[in-house]
């Protein structure tokens, strides 16, 4: 078995594997798994096409369905980094809550927190979605931390209720972020970079910018950056982590 993607971000290798158990395979930003694997292999999750990063594979359906249980009951912690472009953030923690739901077009969009539980056409009903910000770098200065748990600043928190306007003369700047979803919502970590004014680079559908400094951007980055849980089977906490991308360490470069 194999996993490709369209753009040329990735590659793959074995060494992409991060860790292996009898029940579990926890693999990098690409993977190729060896075919003596059980048939049973399954992704307890999906990410975005084009985001690297982390993702866990099952070995059994029983496992599986425990992960999946384990992701709807909010018990599973991950982490993401983004690189940004937009005005330096005033802020080094925030947390943003919002409405999220498809449009009448059926693409998956942003709305006003207190549209959370409103129905949509067509039948679908808005969901609340929160994710908590970590600022890292701007313009290559900052330094890498050790992804760990964070509480929310109540005083610090920006409840979606319109959608935000961004000066399109204000500076540019390129930001990278730690992000940190309460909730896993399709493309919640992308819209929100956006409510921010700081789309993730190359995330067209989401404003980010697809060319920079001379530069094309054929994939957005965003990258799973780590995972922990309790062990399906043991019940022990573990973490995952997968290596941080090239373009990360560049942001952090001074």
């Amino acid at each position: 078995m194999s996993a490709s993607s369209k753009s040329s971000l990735f590659s793959l290798s074995r060494n992409s594997e991060v860790y292996e158990d009898q029940w579990l395979v926890g693999t990098g930003p690409s993977a190729s798994l060896d075919p003596n694997h059980p048939p049973e292999l399954q992704l307890a999750e999906r990410l975005d096409c084009d985001t690297s990063g982390l993702m866990i594979i099952t070995k059994s359906h029983k496992v599986a369905a425990e992960l999946v249980r384990a992701f709807t009951d909010h018990k599973v912690s991950k982490t993401y980094i983004a690189r940004c472009i937009g005005s330096a953030p005033k802020w080094e923690r925030i947390t943003v809550k919002s409405g999220h739901g498809r449009s009448r077009f059926g693409v998956w969009r942003g709305y006003a927190a207190s549209d959370v539980g409103r129905t949509l056409p067509g039948g679908s009903m808005v969901r609340d979605m929160e994710t908590l910000f970590e600022l890292l770098s701007v313009n290559g200065q900052g330094s890498y931390k050790e992804p760990s748990e964070f509480k929310k600043d109540e005083a610090n928190v920006v409840v979606v209720e319109e959608k935000t306007v961004v000066d399109g003369d204000a500076r540019k700047d390129e930001v990278l972020v730690r992000a940190r979803p309460r909730s896993g919502r399709t493309h919640q970590i992308r819209s929100h970079c956006q409510y921010l004014g700081i789309s993730i680079r190359g995330d067209v559908k989401y404003e980010g910018v697809y060319e920079w400094k001379g530069a094309t951007y054929d994939g957005h980055e965003l990258h799973a950056e780590s995972l922990s849980l309790e062990h399906p089977v043991t019940g022990l906490p573990v973490m995952f982590r997968a290596p941080v991308p090239s373009w990360a360490s560049q942001a952090l470069q001074h």
